[in-house]
């Protein structure tokens, strides 16, 4: 990768937009300047405007580049909530996730797709945590799947230390379960230099996004998530991280907050190409 195709990587998270509809996302995008997208893939499974969303897309222009799976019941309000609802850990979730996955997984390999991020929740520090075996065994199951379809799935990172997941990918060994890699999330979730991060991480990195946040100096709370370039991410310092290890994945910038999406994503694919 160099810097001067960067511009072809770039995606956009299609949440980010909270679009109504695959013309209102492509709508989006164009006003954006770019046309490749990141695509949740539940509101393709729940039908409605969404239903052949893939082909509308197609149809619009857009190229769908990764899909993003959601689990059951996830509360982001604190960082208690997210820690007692988030990704495949919850045991009344679980069975409802999986089902959803498995409607899902087809529709990403009939749509092209190669691989899918979604959050597996706070992973166990120890191994003979009791989690740590249900865990494995959930996220196996998951991955097996997504084998059988022909994706890798890519887990987020942030909700625990570079080291952490690290370890539990090295004890997976799974060659489809890789790693979106997010800078702002270990930021948010206060997980430690994200920069120091990719660089442990990079073997296992097949995506990434592109979002900033400031920490928080409240602990046990959450940062806040700000506009590429006006937070903590070393951008430069990413990038040639990146450059580095010959990184030939997706760049989707993802915005979570604020009432103007489409303005501040375009501010930050103008300051990326910027660099």
């Amino acid at each position: 990768m160099s810097m001067a195709n960067i511009s072809d990587r770039l995606a956009v998270c299609s949440w980010s937009l909270q679009p109504k509809s695959p013309g209102e996302l492509a709508q989006k995008l164009k006003t954006i300047g770019l046309t490749r997208t990141q695509l949740a893939i539940d509101p393709i499974r729940r039908g409605g405007e969404w239903a052949d969303g893939f082909k509308k897309l197609d149809d619009a222009g857009v190229t769908v580049v990764s899909g993003m799976f959601e689990s059951v019941g996830e509360d982001y309000s604190t960082l208690d909530s997210i820690r007692r609802t988030g990704g495949i850990v919850p045991d009344e979730t679980w069975p409802q996730t999986f089902e959803n996955f498995k409607v899902m997984a087809p529709l990403a390999q009939k749509a092209g797709l190669k691989h899918v991020t979604f959050h597996a929740g706070f992973l166990p520090h120890e191994t003979h945590d009791p989690n740590y075996d249900k865990l494995t065994t959930r996220l196996v199951k998951v991955a097996d799947l997504f084998s059988d379809h022909g994706l890798t799935c890519c887990l987020e990172t942030g909700q625990e230390e570079a080291p952490t997941l690290l370890s539990f990918l090295q004890t997976l060994d799974m060659p489809n379960v890789g790693v979106n890699f997010d800078p702002a999330n270990l930021i948010l979730y206060d997980k430690g230099d994200p920069i120091d991060a990719l660089a442990k991480l990079m073997p296992f990195v097949r995506s990434c996004h592109i979002k900033d946040a400031t920490r928080t100096k409240t602990p046990g709370t959450w940062g806040a998530e700000v506009v590429v370039g006006t937070g903590e991410v070393d951008w430069p310092a990413f990038f040639a991280t990146l450059l580095a290890s010959k990184f030939t994945g997706t760049l989707a910038i993802e915005r979570e907050a604020g009432d103007q999406r489409v303005q501040d994503i375009r501010t930050a694919r103008q300051f990326v190409l910027g660099l």
